[in-house]
This record gives C-alpha cells, sequence and structure tokens, in this order.
C-alpha cells in the first residue's frame, strides 16, 4: 500500500468522514491516521465540529476567533509543504 501524505489526507478528510472515499484511499488514509498524531488531531476536531454543529445549539465565540483560526491553518498548511 503507498503512503499518504498529509497535504493529501487534508484534501480529502471531508470525503473520508463522509465515507466518499474508495476503499483503497480510506485504508491509506486510516494507516495514516494510525502514525501521524497531527492529522489524526485534525479529524478528531473536524468530528468535533460537526457533532457541534448538527446538534443545533448554537453558542457565541471569543473574540477573533475567525482571524486566530486562519492564522492556524495557514501556519499548518504552510508546514505541509
Amino acid at each position: 500500500m503507498l503512503e499518504i501524505s498529509c497535504r493529501e489526507v487534508m484534501r480529502e478528510i471531508s470525503n473520508f468522514i463522509d465515507k466518499e472515499v474508495d476503499p483503497e484511499l480510506r485504508a491509506r488514509m486510516e494507516a495514516h491516521f494510525a502514525t501521524c498524531h497531527h492529522c489524526s488531531a485534525i479529524l478528531d476536531g473536524a468530528k468535533n465540529v460537526i457533532t457541534l454543529v448538527g446538534d443545533g445549539r448554537t453558542f457565541t465565540l471569543p473574540a477573533n476567533f475567525s482571524r486566530n483560526l486562519y492564522k492556524k491553518l495557514a501556519a499548518h498548511l504552510g508546514d505541509l509543504k
């Protein structure tokens, strides 16, 4: 089985969560999550967001939340190059 990079995982993570990847890609991603703590943390975080959004409750985000989130995402994506 071919290894998959963090960048490829990030491109497909939504499809993975929605079970819209083929079995071979799913197996490659599962193997990657088993050894990459960073990507597995992102997967867990994405699942948590889906759960929070899906329960229908609303809550107020802290000031500058969006700006800080985008900064962290940009830093992470820069690390994957």
